[in-house]
């Protein structure tokens, strides 16, 4: 009896380990609403301007219009100020608005609808105690009549996203260890990952929304941006397969590792987000991504192939997109395409090349990219765009070269592949690559 108290006594202690210890004055309630602010990624969405957080005014160009994220500073006129905690919660749950107007499913309601009472009160107490009220107004929504009525959003939130009795009662379902279960309530829940990496189906509603729900959740989803959100399932070539629990705590903690460098949205989210997790929340992440599926019952295994590799370091260029890539790309990514990680990203076995939408790789070359700093890579590194030194014809061998050497296996591009892409993304292309947290 008494050895079972004592085991018992040990997993209780490792479990408060698991997650950052918040005790119950009203600064620690701040600080754990702060932790879950980060944890829900809200920065990302809500700040527009560094100088004015949570005040909106981000954009997010949808099919029907252009929306902007609202002010959730506790403002009396412009953000929540004038909110209940019934009504947040009801805002976070059940995407349902004061005055019970219906919220766009852009916010991610189906995802927090999981988080448990006393996460939604500190939240709650955070956004109302721990940070300024601004009196700022986020631009209009430019959504055109009758799209812009909003009671058939009602309508889809019955049709598409569980109640939170169903949420929350999914969220407590069995994991095969503590450790799993954690990491499945921040990355279902808080972290709403699946609102970007899940895709979604003709009526917008996520496929899945967590992992007992099927293959489709965390697979991939639709661009976001002109940036292509990519499988985080445990698929060989297009996933997480080859990547270890380390690879992913470090990638989350610091926008790098030596697989790859986060771009787009996703480095907003770890500049803002991730990067302020505790180390046992990451790996509790990193544990649960690492316990799904492959997406794919029938994708092949990534080997890599010198092939290539020893052709160019012949001086052999076996066609223009072999030519382009030495003259703009080599001195980075290498000659064997492993790259000079973390730093540089290696091209060889990395996922976003072998993607079946080259659409990222294709931006990344337009527009560059930005690996964000964080506290513990404080470095922000910066690739230049090829815009307007690359012709649509260029950009297409390049890519197509990159996603069929050393071992890579992807489609190739076509030079109306990226002439078509340059049209439908130019705003994404014209915008510079920025700092996410400037």
């Amino acid at each position: 009896m008494k050895r079972h108290q004592l085991t018992g006594l040990a997993l209780l202690a490792l479990l408060a380990l698991a997650r950052p210890a918040f005790a119950d004055t009203r600064q620690d309630l701040i600080d754990k609403g702060r932790y879950l602010a980060a944890a829900s990624d809200c920065a990302a969405c809500h700040t527009h301007d560094a100088s004015a957080p949570y005040a909106g005014g981000n954009p997010f160009v949808l099919p029907i219009g252009t929306l902007y994220a609202p002010n959730i500073t506790p403002d009396s006129r412009y953000g929540i100020g004038g909110y209940s905690e019934a009504d947040f919660t009801r805002a976070l749950r059940q995407g349902i608005g004061r005055n019970a107007k219906p919220l766009y499913p852009a916010m991610p309601f189906p995802s927090y609808a999981r988080m448990s009472d006393a996460d939604i009160h500190a939240l709650w107490v955070y956004f109302h105690e721990g940070i300024s009220p601004l009196a700022k107004a986020p631009p209009k929504n430019g959504i055109p009549w009758p799209l812009s009525m909003r009671w058939p959003m009602t309508l889809w939130r019955w049709a598409f996203a569980p109640t939170p009795k169903t949420a929350m009662a999914n969220a407590h379902r069995r994991f095969a260890s503590e450790e799993i279960a954690r990491g499945a309530y921040l990355v279902e829940g808080p972290g709403h990952c699946g609102a970007c990496h899940t895709p979604r189906a003709l009526t917008m509603q996520e496929k899945a929304l967590s992992s007992d729900q099927g293959s489709a959740y965390l697979s991939g989803g639709a661009a976001v941006d002109g940036w292509t959100p990519v499988n985080l399932r445990e698929d060989d070539r297009t996933g997480l397969g080859r990547w270890s629990e380390n690879d992913i705590v470090t990638f989350l903690a610091t926008g790098r590792n030596d697989r790859g460098s986060a771009f787009g949205g996703m480095s907003d989210a770890i500049a803002h987000g991730t990067q302020h997790l505790s180390e046992p929340d990451l790996h509790a992440i990193a544990r649960y991504l690492k316990a799904t599926l492959p997406a794919s019952k029938n994708e092949t295994a990534w080997h890599p192939d010198p092939a290539v590799a020893e052709t160019l370091h012949k001086g052999v260029l076996p066609g223009a997109g072999a030519r382009t890539y030495v003259d703009r790309c080599a001195a980075c990514h290498r000659t064997d395409g492993h790259g000079y990680a973390p730093a540089f990203p290696p091209l060889a076995g990395n996922p976003v090349i072998m993607d079946k939408d080259p659409g990222s790789l294709i931006l990344i070359i337009l527009r560059g990219a930005t690996v964000p700093p964080t506290d513990k890579a404080p470095s922000a590194l910066t690739m230049p765009g090829f815009d307007k030194i690359l012709s649509d014809r260029e950009i297409a061998d390049l890519v197509t070269f990159i996603r069929q050497s050393w071992g890579n296996t992807a489609a190739s591009v076509t030079e109306e592949d990226v002439r078509r892409f340059r049209a439908h993304n130019a705003e994404w292309i014209r915008q510079e690559t920025v700092n996410p947290l400037n």
